[in-house]
């Protein structure tokens, strides 16, 4: 048993981080040099090698073990610049007082239409106004219609007496 956990090859990120120290690049080591790095150290991985490779780097740069610029890969040090995020970073949240619930604390801002009070007497509707006096010129409103173009007569239809 102690053979068997000695000729297994380590998780893929402590292979990453190995990978990445070997390579000692100055910019960083980008996906492809990562991969032969594994592929010449540990030999024949599987078929699957690429997919667990992109899915563990992915996973590395969201927790912050790595930090993806310029298309390499490069571990968190002081020595790297600080990468500069689309927009206004995110608003720190204030953490709620232990017992409360999300539900009972009203948003700084109410948003959308304000409810209508259950209390509130019915409000009821006003009439329609009935039009006391027809347009003064006579004419309707809006544009007009359309015309139909009368056909033509013909010299010929028409008979001379």
């Amino acid at each position: 048993m102690a053979t068997e956990s000695f000729n297994k090859p380590p998780s893929y990120p402590e292979m990453i981080y190995e990978a990445i120290e070997a390579l000692n690049q100055e910019g960083g080591s980008n996906k492809s040099s990562i991969s032969t790095y594994i592929e010449s150290k540990y030999g024949d991985l599987g078929k699957d090698h690429s997919e667990f490779l992109t899915l563990h780097l992915d996973n590395m740069k969201q927790t912050g073990e790595l930090i993806f610029l310029k298309n390499n890969y490069i571990k968190p040090g002081s020595d790297v610049p600080q990468k500069r995020g689309r927009g206004r970073p995110p608003k720190p949240k204030v953490p709620l007082p232990p017992g409360a619930e999300s539900a009972e604390i009203a948003s700084p801002r109410p948003r959308g239409r304000p409810r209508k009070d259950p209390n509130a007497p019915p409000t009821s509707k006003k009439p329609k106004p009935t039009p006391a006096a027809p347009n003064s010129t006579g004419r309707p409103r809006g544009r007009p219609r359309k015309v139909r173009p009368q056909p033509a007569q013909d010299d010929d239809d028409v008979e001379e007496s």
